[in-house]
């Protein structure tokens, strides 16, 4: 699913070229030229992943806006002409993620939106059998015991939970874990079908499909 970004700006030409980028990075950008219409479209609708938010616009300005979205948790970036350090001070320590002066290059907005993304998106929980699977954090606990993997363990256990009760051969899994390029032999996966069959004890739950690869099964 893209990633829904408020864009508060009232001068066109710039909110035409931040929303034009943002929507070839594979973002969803919602356009407002005033606060009010912020203010207003709020309780109705307010499942944005980030706000960059102009603070001179007309009606209530960036700073007002960015009160109102506390209360939904929207994660704001100030994008802005302001480049007095009251207004800077103001919006990192009233709670913004960043405070980018205008000009600015679109290349370092879309690297700051990137690193605040990641850094506020809530984190994906995997869960199977006793499993509790972090993909964020990239950890995996069995029955609430955190047990340590490595990163192509990871990953194959991953691929599993996500397929989890259907037959995957080993060349689609060499495909989702090690990638298309991988030259090596399937073998590897039957290496690391084995230890994560140890350290998790999987042994009765990773099943092994004759002539083609492996099942995992959660008992549905």
């Amino acid at each position: 699913m893209a990633r829904r970004i408020m864009v508060l700006e009232d001068e066109e030409a710039i909110s035409g070229m931040i929303a034009m980028n943002l929507r070839v990075a594979g973002m969803e950008p919602v356009v407002f030229s005033e606060g009010l219409k912020v203010r207003d479209s709020l309780p109705g609708d307010h499942a944005y992943d980030l706000a960059l938010l102009d603070v001179m616009v007309p009606g209530l300005d960036g700073f007002g806006v960015f009160e109102l979205l506390k209360p939904y948790k929207i994660p704001a970036i100030f994008l802005t002409a302001r480049d007095d350090l009251d207004s800077k001070l103001h919006g990192l320590t009233g709670g913004a993620e960043d405070y980018i002066v205008k000009p600015f290059q679109v290349l370092e907005l879309l690297v700051r939106m990137e690193k605040v993304l990641a850094r506020t998106a809530p984190r994906e929980i995997l869960r199977v059998l006793d499993l509790e699977i972090d993909l964020g954090g990239h950890r995996v606990r069995k029955a609430g015991v955190e047990v340590a993997l490595k990163p192509m363990e990871f990953d194959l256990l991953v691929a599993l939970v996500r397929n989890k009760n259907i037959a995957i051969s080993r060349e689609d899994l060499i495909g989702l874990v090690w990638g298309s390029a991988y030259l090596g032999e399937t073998r590897t996966v039957d290496v690391h079908i084995g230890q994560l069959r140890k350290k998790l004890g999987l042994q009765n739950a990773i099943k092994t499909v004759p002539k083609l690869g492996y099942r995992l099964e959660d008992g549905i």
